[in-house]
Parts: structure tokens; C-alpha cells; sequence
């Protein structure tokens, strides 16, 4: 009996624990479901297999914009020193982004294909409607059941397209589940966990070995990033659509385009497809041949030296755009010569470069500028219909008597003379020289997004459904720079056949058209076996780096980019193995170097003595682009820095107080502003400004040349054995492809979303711990970073509360709550707003900080004592007052805040000027006024060229 008991009670006890165990599988089910719900049935046609794979990288934390996990996420706990106890959380990642490429460690292809070979894993899945992230003013709080149910919301949602829209199961899912927000730090294995203390909200980590603890946390993400269930949009139109529009992507375009034009015009392209009039069926291929034809060419760089008795002459079409113009001028020198043609189009948004290529065509009779302008967008049909526009214009232009079109941009740089590119193109004149994927097409189809329809409005490129790929004919897509021979040219415009009328149907609704389009149109057509898979050029592809799905903001799509060249690479512009005659990308605001490098190799050096070889001056602002071309950080900090050089030439007086000689007024808006770099180390900013000289009354232009302070240092002697860190910095703009912040100098305002960066030797394993603190001594954020051994690099965009509080922020770095750095970063109070002087209601909304001073939900102000930081109560009332500023008030303790991180350097006169003390600026070597004869055009000589 008593056996008997025994038995029941262990049965019992048995079936207790097997329902929790089966509850905890339910659990860790249902988690793994959530996430697995925002993948397509494109990802299970494959298997699944890889898509879990992803899936659970980046429920490991795996770091957005970073080189990528190697290792998941383990929770850490750093606890203060005793009796200052913090209690410190993991927190919710940043941002939405989506899964990454398997990553490989291939430097080099000549493949220009924006989905390479070894960008496999890249999921496109992930456009459609999304909820747009909000900030939450601090006091305005979630309940945790709202959350919930706007989980459950979303995951209903998603269940009823999939029961309702089978058809579209891989496509874009329209909701995004509450807080699926995989973190954006760094790169190469390293990642963030945030803090709280102690009372704070938990907040969100995902790893397979707390599955429980996930369950509880899921519930607990940013409240104030926060992604919700977007209501609804009320889609308004010229006219109602001719059809109901079902299809998930089409919803979620039209719920994103912002104006009513482009809405009316995705719902005519929509329903047009729906009703089968909008892409062909069937198309006639007229190769003779089946399969891809691939001539054979021969490559001997020494025979490429003979000139030939009937070279051929050369179109070249450079489309350009943003303000690089000196560079662009160095390109043109370097392949200039009397006996081609130059047809430019400069982009539409790019006035100033523009203004600077009608004057240098002016001078040259064998150059032109499209009469017409377009703005083309990485991935857009508008990149095609340039093209075949400017084919058409050139072969309408009589006296153009031209032989092959290359296309060339303004990052592209020649790697052999004009005379060896003349004569290999005289042997080959029958020839079409085009780079193919050279992958499995089907994939490449897949990967390329050929088989989704695509139309471009609103300057982007909306994804609105499937489609097929017409019959009868291979599709064949790569590289969209191409050397074309003229006879092609002629039957791609002229052609009135069914397959170049059916291929210009198409490929107007396809996403990076100018890859694929001349491909497929010369493989089918009868010029087939004139095709040469090379496009005579060496790209600088890092996977790793250029992969990064940086153009989702402007196409439903993630594609890839190829990186700068750097001196390093130099030798790869040496090798015969097959003909190459150009290379690409440049960026002398990058490296400048490599460009010297080349320039001296193909042309000899410049005469001893030439001045500025090593300069480079970019501009940012020029007069005729009008202020509202700035944004009111960057007008704000151009006046402030006006205003420091016109201190610094009143202090060249020494102090004499009746010499108004050098004793100035600001007048009007700064003139131009130009980014300067001296051994591709950025120097500072360069801006021309009028002011009027106190002794004679006279308008005077000078131009102030203001340098950065440093801002970064380690500690010293260093407070713990940790050496890892190199060097640190604040910053916005990050672009993780090369690896720096396009805001150079780091011009920063109240509305700013700052980044942090960290650059490390390598070394083993470790944490650090980042505090962000504000001008008032308020903490305002603070996390770690997981240092993967071979960590180069690492990023991190705290979620901060707008406005940020003007005035000097530093940042500092711990390693074992022992510092290890410290960077001080500037954020400027506002001096306009729209342009306009800021009034004193927007002063106190920009410059008061966050609500109730509150960066984020959680409160760090525990961590005060701990980190040695005083907590004052002027500080708080010192702010205050500030935020009420105006005018020359407000204008001095901006200048007393810029004078903190910058220095002007020197100032010099651009015209005449009544100050004995101020040079000429065409006599400084730092100012844009001085000679820079590497990038000054001048006359042909005798020989034709330039350069």
C-alpha cells in the first residue's frame, strides 16, 4: 500500500515536471517562431536551414554595421566597487536591420555586380510596412500589458497574410514585432550591452541558453524607440486605382511614398502588371548560337605600345555627381586627349559640380554637357534611361565621329595611358567588352531581384510584387561599366525589334537595370558573339566591409559597394594577367595618396618644387547654392567659425586699441566653405566670408582656415594593463565601408544622432564599459562593448532622448571600472532654425535638453559617485539660463563653446584689404585660392593631352 502511494506521488511529481519541461519547449517554440515569423517562403524554398542560421545570429546580438559575430552573446555583469552598488542590465539593441552575408574573406573580383558571388545569405525580405520608431518623452510611460498586446497584434497580423496571401509568403512582412531590434555597434565580433540601475527596466537580450529569461525580457525593450503597430494610412489619390491592391509590398510602398504623385503612379504600374499589360511573355532571341558566347582576346602590354594606323576614336560618357571637383578635374587630365569625345552628365542634385563642369567644358570643343539632367539613384531605372539617353544624343551628334562608349565616373582613374587603351580597342574594334556574374543564373536572378517588379518614384525604388522572366531568352546581368563598340550602340537605340523593344519594357520596372540590361540584349541578340566577359577594370571589392545594406533608405533592396583604393593596393594595377585600363573607386577626401601614386606612374612626376601635391580641398558650400542648402548646425557652426577669424586678425594688433586696422564686423552669410586635407589628414574647414574693416568702412573678403582641437586622450599613465584601444571619437555620418565619419570634424546639434567609435589593436578577448555624459554632469548613457580578439573597429549609436543639451559632452572608456581614455565632443546651441536668427521659443525647446533631463527611460544618475562625477545644482541652473539665450548673447557662448574644440589657425584676404598683417590667400599653400596645379586644367599641347 504503501508502495502503491509511493508510486502515485513519484507519477505526480513525474508529470509536473514533464509539463514545465513541455512549457519551457512551448516557450522557447513560440520565441523562436516570433522571429522566425519575419523571414519569406523565398528562405524555406531554400531549406530553412541557412535562414535559422541567420536567424539565430541575430537573435545572438550579432552587431549590425560590424565585421560580424563569432561568437554569441554571454551575459556579463560588472559590478562597482563595494557598497556603490548599480546594478547594471543588458540592453535593448538600436535599429532594424537586416541579416547578413555569409561573410568570406574575398578582397578582389572584377565582378562590379551589386550581389556578388559571396553575398549568398543577404535577406530582401524584410521591406515591407514598417511602423516608424518614435521617441518617447520621458514620464510618458507603457504599461507592459500594452506592449503585449501590440505583440500579439503584430504576430495576427502576420498569420493573417500568410493564410490570406499564401502566394506571397517571401515576401516583405507588413509588421514588425515590437523591439526586434538586432544592435548596431561595431564590426568584427564585437557588440554593446547596455546598463541599467538599480529599479531600472530589464532590458532585452536574446540568447538560446536563457530561453526563460528571454521570454520574461522580450516584454522589456527601449519604451522611447519603441516600434508599434502602425495604423492603418489613409492612401489618397488623383484618381481611385483600376484595381483592388492586395499585394503586401504595393500596401507597404504606397504606405511609405511620400508624395500623392508617385502614390497614383505605383498604383497604375501595380494594376497594370495585375491585369498582365505591363511585362512581356515571351521575347525572341535572334543569337545564332546557344549558350553565352565569350570571345577570346589576347593581352601583351608591350604590343599595346605600337600605335595603330587607324585608332579608334572613343565616347566617353562621365556621370558625376556631389562636390569632388577637383578630383573629377584630375580624371578629365588623365584621360583627355583632342582626338575623343567627353559627354558629361552631372546629377541632378549636384549644382555646384554642375557650375564647375560648364567651365571646364567651355574650354575644350570636344566636350559637352547634357543639355538635360537627371537624379539617379543607386539601383534605379533612372540610371538606364541616362544611359540610353546619352547613347541616343551621342550618335545624333554629326560631327562626333566615335567608335566605342565607355562610361566612366568621377571615383574611376585610368591604370594604362590613353595610347595602350587606344591601340588594345583598334585590335578589338568589333568587339563589346561587358563583365557577367559568372554564377548560376537562376541564383543571380534570385539575388539580383530580376524576378520582383520595381518602379521608381519619389527618388526611390519601391519593390510592389513578383513577376517571371520572359520566355525565350537568357538573362544575363554584372558590372554596369562597359566599353560598348558603336554598331551595338546603334541597335540598342535604333532597334525597333521584339527584343530590345521587350528588354526596354522590362528592365524599366527592374531594380539595377544598367547591370543586367546590356547583358541580356547583347547575349540574345545577333551581336552575341561579339561579347568579351572583361570590362577592362579592376574594382576594389571588400566584402566585408562593402556589404553592408547601406542603401535601404533609398531602395527596397540590400545590395553592395565597392571600397576606396589605398596605396596598399597599388600593386595590383601592375598585373598583365588579363587587360585592364581602369580601376575604381577613388576618393581623395579619402586617400589621396594612391591617386598621386598612379598619376606619377602613368605620366612621370611632377617638376621638383610643384606646390600642393599633397593637398586636397573639397568643397562644402558655395554661394549660388544658397543657405537653404545647409542644414542650421552647419550655418551655425560656418558663422562661428567666421567670427574666430575675425578675432584672431584682431589680435594680430597686439593688444593696440586705437589700430582698427584689423578689427572687423560680420556681414551677411559665409561665401564658401571648403574641407581641407594636407598627407590625407583632414586639417580643418576653410571658409570665405565679407566683413567690414572698422577703420576704413570697406566690405573686405577673407578666408578663415579653423583646425580641431584634440579631443581624445588616453590615460597616462594608464590606470589598468589594458592597451588594447588606439583611438576613439564622436561623431555622425559613420560610414562603415571606410571605415570613418563623413561629418568630418564632427559638427554636431541638438538634434544630432552621435555614434561612437572605437579603434583597436588586436588582442585577446575583452569588456569595456562606455559612459556618455552630458554638459551638466548628467549620464546619459553608458554600455559595453565585447572586444572580439580581432576586432579593428567598433560602433555604437546610443538612443539618446532629443534635444541633446548644447555645450561640451566627454565620453570616457573603463576597462574593470578602471579609465582607460576620455573624448570630448561639442554640441552647439543653435544660432538659426530654418535658416532664419533662432527665436527665443525655439532656443528653449533646442537647447533645454531632453524632458526632465532624461536621456533614456532607465536613470544612471547611481553611477555618479562611482565614476567620481560631482552632480551640481548650478550646473543644472547654469543650463538654463543659457537655453533662454538670443541673439549676441546666445552668439558668444556659442564662439566661447566652438574656442573650446577649435582653433583658427590663420586667416588670410582674398581681395584688397586695409590689414597690413593679412596675406593674400593666394600666397597661403592652405587656402582654396592657392595654385594647385595637379588638379588646374590648362590647353592641350601639341600631343593632344593634358596631363
Amino acid at each position: 500500500m504503501v508502495g502503491g502511494l509511493c508510486a502515485r506521488r513519484l507519477a505526480r511529481r513525474s508529470r509536473s515536471a514533464l509539463i514545465a519541461a513541455l512549457t519551457v519547449l512551448l516557450v522557447q517554440t513560440l520565441i523562436v517562431w516570433n522571429f522566425s515569423s519575419l523571414d519569406s517562403g523565398e528562405d524555406r524554398e531554400n531549406g530553412g536551414s541557412n535562414v535559422r542560421e541567420k536567424r539565430d545570429r541575430v537573435a545572438g546580438n550579432k552587431a549590425a554595421g560590424s565585421d560580424y559575430f563569432q561568437h554569441g552573446v554571454q551575459r556579463r555583469q560588472h559590478h562597482p566597487p563595494p557598497g556603490r552598488g548599480a546594478s547594471r542590465h543588458i540592453q535593448q539593441p538600436d535599429g532594424y536591420y537586416s541579416h547578413r552575408p555569409k561573410e568570406k574573406n574575398r578582397v578582389d573580383s572584377n565582378n562590379e555586380n551589386s550581389v556578388p558571388k559571396d553575398f549568398e545569405n543577404i535577406d530582401n525580405s524584410n521591406f515591407g510596412a514598417r511602423s516608424q520608431p518614435h521617441r518617447q518623452s520621458v514620464g510618458a510611460t507603457s504599461s507592459k500589458q500594452q506592449r503585449e498586446h501590440l505583440q500579439e497584434k503584430a504576430h495576427a497580423q502576420q498569420q493573417t497574410w500568410r493564410e490570406s496571401s499564401p502566394s506571397l509568403g517571401r515576401n516583405s512582412n507588413e509588421v514588425l514585432p515590437v523591439g526586434h531590434q538586432p544592435l548596431a555597434v561595431g564590426n568584427n565580433a564585437s557588440y554593446a550591452v547596455g546598463h541599467g540601475v538599480a529599479g531600472g527596466p530589464r532590458q532585452n537580450y536574446h540568447a538560446s541558453q536563457h530561453a526563460q529569461q528571454t521570454q520574461a525580457q522580450h516584454r522589456h525593450q527601449h519604451p522611447h524607440r519603441r516600434q508599434v503597430t502602425a495604423a492603418p494610412l489613409e492612401v489618397t489619390y488623383d484618381q481611385p486605382p483600376k484595381c483592388e491592391i492586395s499585394g503586401k509590398e504595393a500596401i507597404s510602398a504606397l504606405s511609405r511614398a511620400k508624395s500623392k504623385e508617385c502614390r497614383q503612379q505605383i498604383a497604375e504600374v501595380y494594376c497594370r502588371h495585375k491585369e498582365g499589360g505591363l511585362m512581356p511573355e515571351k521575347v525572341t532571341r535572334y543569337c545564332p548560337i546557344e549558350g553565352k558566347a565569350n570571345a577570346n582576346v589576347q593581352w601583351d602590354e608591350d604590343s599595346a605600345e605600337s600605335f595603330p594606323s587607324k585608332p579608334v576614336r572613343i565616347a566617353f560618357v562621365l556621370v558625376v555627381h556631389g562636390r569632388a571637383s577637383r578630383q573629377f578635374h584630375r580624371l578629365f587630365k588623365a584621360i583627355y586627349h583632342t582626338s575623343h569625345y567627353y559627354y558629361i552628365h552631372v546629377d541632378q542634385r549636384s549644382n555646384y559640380l554642375h557650375r564647375q563642369v560648364h567651365a571646364l567644358a567651355a574650354q575644350y570643343s570636344n566636350v559637352r554637357v547634357t543639355p538635360w539632367r537627371m537624379a539617379t539613384i543607386w539601383g534605379g531605372a533612372s540610371l538606364l534611361t541616362m544611359y540610353l539617353r546619352s547613347m541616343a544624343d551621342l550618335l545624333a551628334m554629326r560631327d562626333w565621329n566615335w567608335d566605342f562608349f565607355i562610361n566612366l565616373s568621377a571615383a574611376d582613374y585610368p591604370i594604362r595611358t590613353n595610347n595602350q587603351l587606344v591601340a588594345f580597342l583598334s585590335k578589338y574594334r568589333d568587339m563589346n567588352f561587358i563583365k557577367s556574374h559568372g554564377r548560376d543564373n537562376a541564383r543571380f536572378i534570385r539575388k539580383q531581384g530580376l524576378d520582383r517588379l520595381f518602379f521608381e518614384c519619389d527618388t526611390h525604388m519601391w519593390r510592389l510584387g513578383d513577376r517571371k522572366i520572359p520566355e525565350g531568352i537568357s538573362v544575363d546581368g554584372g558590372s554596369d561599366w562597359f566599353l560598348l563598340n558603336r554598331m551595338f550602340v546603334e541597335y540598342v537605340i535604333n532597334s525597333k525589334d521584339n527584343l530590345v523593344t521587350n528588354m526596354k519594357r522590362f528592365y524599366a520596372y527592374t531594380l539595377l537595370p544598367a547591370e543586367s540590361f546590356f547583358h541580356t540584349v547583347l547575349e540574345n541578340s545577333a551581336h552575341c558573339e561579339s561579347m568579351v566577359d572583361n570590362n577592362l577594370r579592376i574594382t576594389n571589392w571588400n566584402r566585408k566591409l562593402g556589404c553592408k545594406c547601406q542603401y535601404k533608405h533609398i531602395v527596397d533592396w540590400c545590395g553592395c559597394s565597392p571600397n576606396d583604393f589605398k596605396p596598399a593596393d597599388f600593386h595590383r594595377f601592375q598585373q598583365t594577367v588579363r587587360p585592364t585600363f581602369f580601376a575604381r573607386k577613388f576618393e581623395a577626401s579619402v586617400n589621396q595618396e594612391i591617386v598621386n601614386q598612379l598619376d606619377t606612374y602613368l605620366f612621370g612626376p611632377f617638376p621638383q618644387g610643384t606646390p600642393a601635391l599633397n593637398s586636397y580641398w573639397e568643397n562644402m558650400y558655395d554661394e549660388p547654392d544658397g543657405v537653404a542648402s545647409l542644414s542650421d548646425t552647419q550655418l551655425t557652426y560656418y558663422h562661428s567659425f567666421s567670427r574666430l577669424g575675425l578675432a584672431r586678425a584682431a589680435a594680430s594688433l597686439q593688444g593696440n586699441p586705437k589700430d582698427h586696422s584689423c578689427r572687423y564686423f560680420p556681414m551677411g552669410h559665409p561665401v564658401s566653405v571648403h574641407l581641407y586635407f594636407q598627407a590625407d589628414q583632414f586639417q580643418g574647414y576653410l571658409v570665405k566670408h565679407h566683413a567690414t574693416n572698422l577703420a576704413t568702412s570697406k566690405l573686405e573678403t577673407m578666408e578663415t582656415w579653423v583646425v580641431p582641437k584634440k579631443n581624445f586622450k588616453l590615460t597616462s599613465p594608464p590606470a589598468s594593463t589594458f592597451s588594447r584601444l588606439l583611438f576613439a571619437e564622436i561623431g555622425t555620418e559613420w560610414d562603415a565601408k571606410e571605415r570613418l565619419f563623413r561629418n568630418f570634424g564632427g559638427l554636431m546639434g541638438p538634434m544630432e544622432e552621435t555614434v561612437g567609435m572605437q579603434k583597436w589593436t588586436k588582442g585577446p578577448n575583452v569588456t569595456v564599459t562606455v559612459v556618455w555624459i552630458d554638459p551638466t554632469n548628467v549620464i546619459a548613457a553608458t554600455y559595453d562593448i565585447l572586444i572580439d580578439a580581432s576586432a579593428e573597429y567598433t560602433h555604437y549609436r546610443p538612443p539618446l532622448n532629443q534635444p541633446l543639451r548644447p555645450g561640451v559632452w566627454s565620453v570616457r572608456i573603463l576597462h574593470h571600472w578602471s579609465p582607460v581614455a576620455e573624448m570630448r565632443f561639442l554640441i552647439v546651441p543653435l544660432t538659426f532654425h530654418k535658416h532664419q536668427p533662432i527665436r527665443q521659443e525655439d532656443t528653449l525647446r533646442f537647447h533645454n535638453g531632453p524632458v526632465k533631463n532624461s536621456y533614456m527611460e532607465q536613470s544612471f544618475h547611481g553611477l555618479n559617485p562611482v565614476l567620481n562625477i560631482p552632480v551640481s545644482l548650478s550646473f543644472v541652473e547654469q543650463a538654463k539660463r543659457n537655453a533662454a539665450l538670443t541673439g549676441p548673447e546666445l552668439e558668444h557662448w556659442l564662439d566661447s563653446l566652438v574656442h573650446e574644440q577649435w582653433e583658427a589657425a590663420d586667416v588670410c584676404a582674398v581681395g584688397l584689404t586695409a590689414c597690413p598683417v593679412m596675406q593674400a590667400c593666394s600666397k597661403n599653400p592652405w587656402s582654396s585660392l592657392s595654385p594647385d596645379p595637379k588638379s588646374q586644367l590648362r590647353p592641350p599641347r601639341a600631343d593632344g593631352r593634358i596631363r
